[in-house]
């Protein structure tokens, strides 16, 4: 077995067996050529079956130089699936990751922006031009319901329940679920969809797909992080921002203001609530004026 016929027979596992996304799937695959790459430059002849330990480690060893310690620790959990892999369909009897360890790293608090910020980057959109008001609906979703951009992008027409107030969202293994959309976030879905998409002619494929481009097709997912990131230079807004940015403060805003994490959990699609966790260290100082509010002892409370 070569490699190329090793990563298609996996990503046919990842796609029937494990029903991952096309996303997901590509960025495992893309992980292991550089395992591939690797082999290539060095001249090491290895194949899956036979890919040794010591190889593994020299490749591991390389990857600092290259990549961040995030990028390295999903690498490495990546060809440990992979490999895994070959031992369930009985190419291998064992694993070279076993004993390689990934590097530590820190969990990062997700960037976030207040109210008045989205504010401004929604002002700043040209609604003169037709994407103008296009812009605003995407921005609106983003925000209003905490799509992933993947899951903004594959949204479709007939994915909008606003007579239910829901939007049917299919996020990461292709699972679906429904998120609560606000009276705001329909308001500029209905205008774009009916002032601008309703004279559009979307093209073969494309034609349920709710966020088209110019030519009627779907938006790519890098043409969402270009909208924002002008928007952001527009306004003259320092922080590094992309469309995970809405994502990650309509979590936080909510929590602020008292939802359950629970609730922000099944919103945001999360498998675990440990991801979920992660905005409960956003804003520490919420957190304190919590405990100032609501405990018995309020009125004694002083920071340690």
């Amino acid at each position: 077995m070569n490699w190329r016929q090793a990563v298609e027979d996996y990503r046919q596992y990842l796609k029937i067996e494990r029903g991952l996304s096309a996303n997901t799937i590509s960025g495992y695959s893309l992980d292991l050529q550089k395992l591939i790459d690797f082999l290539e430059e060095h001249e090491l002849d290895e194949k899956p079956v036979e890919i040794q330990k010591e190889t593994i480690q020299r490749f591991v060893f390389e990857l600092p130089k290259v990549v961040n310690a995030r990028s390295q620790a999903r690498i490495i959990s990546g060809l440990r699936g992979f490999f895994n892999y070959l031992i369930f369909e009985d190419y291998r009897p064992d694993n070279p990751m076993d004993l390689i360890e990934s590097p530590k790293i820190g969990r990062k608090l997700p960037d976030t922006l207040s109210t008045e910020e989205i504010d401004r980057l929604i002002a700043a959109i040209d609604l003169s031009k037709p994407e103008g008001q296009r812009n605003k609906a995407i921005l609106e979703t983003l925000y209003g319901c905490g799509l992933r951009v993947s899951e903004l992008v594959e949204l479709q027409l007939s994915d909008l329940y606003f007579d239910e107030g829901f939007v049917k969202v299919t996020g990461k293994g292709n699972k679906q679920r429904f998120v609560p959309v606000g009276d705001t976030t329909q308001k500029y879905i209905n205008i774009y969809r009916n002032e601008i998409r309703a004279h559009q002619t979307p093209k073969a494929g494309h034609e349920n797909i709710l966020f088209l481009n110019r030519r009627g097709k779907q938006l790519t997912r890098a043409m969402i992080y270009t909208i924002i990131k002008r928007l952001a230079e527009k306004i003259g807004l320092k922080k590094n921002i992309g469309p995970h940015t809405f994502r990650h403060s309509f979590a936080t805003h909510l929590l602020e203001n008292g939802a359950d994490l629970r609730a922000i959990q099944q919103m945001l699609g999360h498998e675990s609530i440990t991801t979920t966790e992660v905005y409960m260290h956003v804003d520490r100082k919420h957190l304190t004026e919590v405990v100032k509010q609501y405990h018995p002892r309020k009125q004694t409370y002083v920071k340690s």
